[in-house]
């Protein structure tokens, strides 16, 4: 295999087989038409679909569905397939072919993305784009665009109580698969760090008490934080986080989330100063444990040693991809540029455990 697995983010031992084989192409496809889906995502969503089965066909929707996607006959079509001859397909037919299926059935899985993505973009809301993605395959984009939030509750986009359960329990089955399939994407290793428990409540309110001082913090960034303690310790002079903030004004920031009550920042070392040797593993230690768990404690985006990363970006040369201040912050300097610190941001809304 040529593509290197740890810089596309996969665990190559964890996955199936046929995923492991498949990962060259997955890579060259979605880095050159859809660099806005992680190839760990393409493999955990079709491990949901299909379990890796190029020849699985299922009966129970729209006719039939079919191959590592289960798509049926008119989306495999609308992807740039033949029609089938028979139902299930015949064992030559191409949307059973590994090669074949995903060459056309990733752009298409692709458009999805970007469709949900522009919605949850002009509406603001909290759902990701990769969560939109999974609304759209397995209950119909007007699932996603029919509700508040972008995952339907009871009632809304004509989804009843057994179709609310039908993507939420989807949503949680590909988180699982995600965070099962990724690999630790940093330069020190966290196998001694325990696993966090998952956020599964709703978050949309600055409701929970900040223990480092501040007004107020949303349940999800509570509890990121509790596991964060958990995982890593109380913050002192002698512990792996030095100190840590979260709720703040920040009055020159009208957009950040530090006033939002979703956003916390952990210093390894002093403020102000780049931290070297062990404060610097710890702080490697800390962003690569966010990531990684991601899922779970419901990251929106981290930002650690002049890199951003979210779980809709990919990785530029290196961990993430450069950080640029976003026209506010400095990137030339120590803490504007987050070298002295991690950046902890936590999406609002409802909570999906994986």
């Amino acid at each position: 295999m040529s593509t290197s697995a740890s810089s596309i983010g996969v665990n190559t031992a964890a996955v199936p087989a046929l995923a492991a084989e498949s990962l060259d192409i997955i890579t060259s496809i979605t880095s050159t038409s859809c660099p806005e889906l992680p190839p760990v995502w393409v493999i955990a969503h079709v491990q949901a679909e299909s379990s890796w089965n190029p020849t699985a066909f299922s009966t129970d929707r729209n006719g039939g569905a079919a191959g590592l996607y289960q798509l049926n006959e008119t989306n495999w079509r609308d992807a740039g397939g033949a029609a089938w001859t028979s139902s299930p397909p015949p064992p030559n037919a191409s949307i059973l072919q590994p090669k074949e299926h995903l060459r056309l059935a990733i752009p298409w899985v692709c458009r999805n993305l970007r469709l949900a993505a522009a919605h949850l973009r002009a509406t603001g809301k909290p759902t990701t784009p990769l969560d939109g993605m999974l609304v759209c395959h397995i209950a119909g984009c007007g699932r996603l665009t029919g509700s508040a939030t972008g995952i339907p509750n009871p009632g809304e986009a004509g989804c009843d109580t057994s179709c609310i359960e039908l993507i939420r329990k989807y949503i949680d089955h590909v988180h699982a698969l995600v965070e099962q399939y990724s690999a630790p994407a940093g330069p020190v290793s966290i196998n001694d760090l325990p696993a966090p428990t998952s956020f599964t409540g709703a978050s949309t309110t600055c409701t929970a008490i900040d223990p480092t001082g501040g007004r107020c913090l949303t349940p999800a960034t509570r509890h990121a934080h509790d596991e964060i303690i958990r995982a890593l310790g109380k913050p002192g002079p002698d512990a792996p986080i030095r100190s840590a903030g979260c709720w703040d004004e920040h009055a020159w920031n009208p957009d950040s989330d530090h006033s939002r009550g979703t956003a916390c920042d952990y210093f390894p070392a002093s403020a102000g100063q780049f931290p070297e040797g062990d404060d610097l593993q710890n702080g490697w230690r800390l962003a690569t444990w966010l990531r990684t768990h991601a899922a779970a404690l419901r990251v929106k985006y981290v930002i650690w040693q002049g890199r951003f990363w979210s779980p809709d970006t990919p990785d530029t040369n290196g961990w993430g991809r450069p950080y640029t201040g976003g026209g506010i912050y400095d990137p030339n300097d120590v803490t504007g540029s987050h070298y002295d610190h991690i950046h902890l941001s936590i999406l609002n809304g409802r909570g999906l455990a994986p």
